[in-house]
């Protein structure tokens, strides 16, 4: 068997994705490999098929027990031996599993960086026939990095132990800087490096003001019935809150954070893998150990704390390739809170992480692709615009804005700079509120000043006004403006603003809710293989996107096969998934076409 036959046999794909072919020839040749390729760009294919065609047991390091039980549970239903050695198996199921290693009946073997380096793992690793190392998350080896875990830093020893043994790391997220250090930790050769393109062209992209965010997130969702998604959000009260509020509209909603106990996060989980809920509102400790296929769409709810964060939480989005949606909602309060977060660490890490949540609110605040953004930051250059952001979709209009930045920059300088945001653009125009009156706004000349422009439009104006430093924030005093050098030319005269016309809230509304425009097939036959797919899950005790992905449903909804030869030439559909679940499905495609006729 090559690794073509491998390919088809064991993944149902008939080519492989850019690099991928590469890699496994360069594996097989015995030589260490650095790999980077974006969340569901298949960096797993690349280690799982060279174990497959060498002898011996491939180990693979991977850092969450939920990625573990996800990885192995897919290699066990498309017919590969596999297993993993963790902190939740009892002492009589490590035993067997590393008898069954010791007897070469398993090819995948995944453990911990914790489980690698303590007791008697090295003695037992050194006992088998290692067919290669797999170092997943390979970031997390470095301390420039945004996950740096400290026990990968003792993953040296691999390459100490066993010097012959091919080694491959591979990570979604890493520059420059964090290149050359897993390059240095794992000895790995420079010229032994692989980069594919970090762009997710299947993803859309958008950033939205923070105005209204629940409001928006029902009008997205409302079209998109039983489409799986996470929402984001910063803080353990968030999640609950969010989740609440969607449970009160009918919807199927949890949430998942770190202060749950371990039964409730992975009851919570093990449901959302199997589609019994719809909607995740989690804080980060969630995602990193979900290798579900069919997330169709990802909400920050607030600004994340840097572009590797928010890059590696957008791609567990559309991992089957087919079209998903990505939406982060963004203000200034957001930025406020990772500034308090980072207040206890030391100076040199709160620096870097500073500088990082700084890209981040650029990306945020910007009115070119995104894409390219993006790309950017991973040393990329894209050919083009993409398309398929909010920006290439919507492009910014100005408008000449220097009367509405004197408004508002007069407003600053007559309350004594001392107001936040909200509360000027309520003097602006012309609130009657108690706390108006009280603190006397309502007696300065510019009270009611911009009654004509809705409140909406002033926030977003405001927020252009902080983007281009015509105005300053000051986060130690309640997020009070204050005026700069650039702010008493605008006032003066001296200097003209153009600002970005706000597109009217209802546009970009339907801007969130429009779905991807090459829609997976949905004739109803593809509905009717969803249900099935559903049934056979639970019947095997597997997620739903274990037996197939949706983008293989649509497939075979567009196609129709009706038999064995043209069910297998369906992308995602290989022997061993034909052999399991083919004819079920070639059944209901059979009763679809005579009912339609």
């Amino acid at each position: 068997m090559n690794k073509h036959d491998a390919l088809k046999k064991y993944f149902g794909y008939e080519t492989f994705y850019p690099l991928q072919s590469e890699i496994i020839d360069h594996v097989l040749a015995g030589r260490h490999a650095l790999v980077l390729m974006p969340t569901g760009g298949g960096k797993s294919v690349c280690f799982q098929i060279p174990a497959m065609l060498k002898g011996g047991v491939a180990i693979v390091i991977s850092p969450l027990i939920a990625l573990m039980k996800d990885q192995v549970d897919g290699l066990i239903a498309n017919g590969i031996p596999a297993a993993f050695l963790n902190s939740a198996l009892t002492d009589e199921q490590s035993a067997a599993i590393v008898r069954r290693c010791l007897k070469n009946e398993i090819k995948l073997l995944y453990i911990s960086p914790e489980r690698l380096t303590s007791g008697s793992t090295i003695g037992f690793l050194q006992k088998l026939d290692i067919a290669l190392f797999a170092v997943d998350e390979a970031h997390c080896i470095s301390s420039w990095g945004h996950d740096f875990r400290p026990d990968y830093l003792k993953l040296h020893i691999l390459r100490e132990k066993f010097p012959a043994v091919p080694l491959i790391a591979l990570t979604a997220t890493a520059d420059h800087v964090i290149r050359r250090d897993i390059l240095r930790q794992l000895d790995i050769p420079e010229e032994h490096q692989f980069i594919a393109s970090f762009d997710r062209p299947n993803l859309s992209l958008a950033v939205y003001s923070g105005q209204k965010r629940f409001e928006q997130i029902l009008r997205f969702l409302s079209k998109r019935k039983n489409q799986p998604g996470i929402i984001y959000c910063l803080s353990r009260k968030a999640t609950e809150n969010v989740a609440g509020k969607l449970q009160v509209r009918g919807l199927k909603a949890a949430y998942y954070h770190a202060g749950m106990d371990s039964a409730q996060r992975s009851s919570i989980q093990d449901a959302f893998i199997r589609d019994d809920i719809q909607i995740i509102c989690a804080t980060i400790a969630f995602g990193l150990g979900i290798d579900k296929s069919n997330i169709r769409w990802i909400v920050h709810y607030s600004l994340p704390k840097n572009i590797e964060s928010y890059y590696q939480e957008i791609g567990r989005a559309g991992r089957d390739g087919a079209p998903a949606d990505t939406i982060l909602f963004y203000s200034y309060a957001d930025v406020k809170t990772h500034h308090d977060m980072l207040q206890d660490l030391p100076p040199q890490r709160q620096e870097l992480l500073l500088a990082k949540l700084e890209r981040m609110k650029r990306f945020a605040e910007a009115d070119i692709c995104r894409r390219r953004i993006l790309l950017a930051y991973f040393n990329e250059q894209p050919a083009g615009d993409c398309g398929n952001c909010d920006v290439c979709k919507n492009p910014p209009k100005k408008i000449d804005g220097t009367i509405i930045a004197q408004k508002a920059l007069s407003a600053v300088a007559r309350t004594g700079e001392k107001t936040n945001m909200t509360t000027l653009i309520q003097i602006l125009r012309g609130s009657q509120s108690a706390f108006i009156r009280e603190n006397g706004y309502d007696q300065i000349k510019t009270f009611g000043a911009g009654r004509d422009v809705r409140y909406h439009e002033w926030a977003e104006y405001l927020f252009e006004l902080l983007n281009s430093g015509f105005v300053d924030i000051a986060y130690d005093e309640s997020y009070a403006l204050k005026l700069n050098d650039l702010s008493r030319k605008i006032l003066k005269g001296e200097m003209d603003v153009l600002l970005t016309k706000p597109t009217e809230m209802e546009k970009k509304l339907e801007t969130i809710n429009a779905l991807p425009e090459k829609q997976m097939v949905d004739n109803g036959l593809f509905e009717r293989l969803r249900v099935l797919r559903r049934a056979l899950a639970d019947e095997n005790h597997v997620p739903a996107y274990v037996v197939f992905s949706d983008r293989t449903l649509s497939e075979m909804a567009a196609a129709m096969p009706r038999d064995t030869v043209e069910m297998l030439s369906v992308s995602g559909v290989g022997e061993h998934k034909m052999h399991k679940y083919g004819n079920r499905f070639l059944e209901e495609i059979c009763r679809y076409a005579k009912k339609s006729s």
